[in-house]
């Protein structure tokens, strides 16, 4: 599995702080509310950032040596699978209220109330907060190259290595 890249999350927020800034300049047009997630939503937010963490951390340290427990595969997998799954979301979230903090601070003059740029400023912050934690994790999840191998499968001289013997595991660093 190819780790997330960063551009591409800077990408999906600059389009969705797009998406969000039109969202909420039509929505002002017509009188409804602006499209802000609550503040309960860091709540959520808050669940699924330490749930990513404890696993992470459960995974580095079983990749440090600290662990002599053999780690279950599967979980390892899908702490990956959460940790891009943090750093995605948290893109969408940062930039969507992004998005809305650009409408806003244009009119903040102008109103007396400024919950919503507050609301809107906390929810980027927590998507913030959930991209660096879903690359943090999904770092402890890589596994190190074997000393000496330049391709997986290869010796140092490029020979091919023997393979593993009955019982035993190959790792490879994708």
């Amino acid at each position: 599995m190819k780790l997330t890249n960063p551009l591409l999350l800077l990408a999906i927020a600059v389009v969705l702080a797009a998406v969000g800034w039109i969202a909420t300049v039509l929505t002002g047009r017509y009188g409804l509310a602006t499209p802000v997630l609550p503040l309960t939503g860091l709540l959520t937010m808050g669940v699924i950032v330490v749930l990513t963490l404890v696993l992470g951390i459960r995974v580095l340290r079983w990749r440090s040596g600290k662990k002599t427990k053999v780690l279950n595969p599967i979980l390892a997998a899908w702490t990956l699978v959460l940790a891009q799954a943090c750093a995605y979301t948290g893109a969408v979230l940062l930039g969507w209220h992004a998005g809305i903090i650009i409408e806003q601070l244009r009119l903040w003059n102008l109103r007396s109330n400024h919950d919503i740029t507050w609301e809107a400023l906390a929810m980027a912050g927590g998507g913030l907060i959930m991209v660096v934690v879903g690359l943090v994790v999904e770092r402890f999840c890589r596994i190190p190259p074997e000393d000496g191998d330049a391709e997986p499968g290869h010796g140092v001289q490029g020979k091919r290595s023997k393979p593993p013997a009955e019982g035993e595991y190959a790792y490879r660093g994708d």
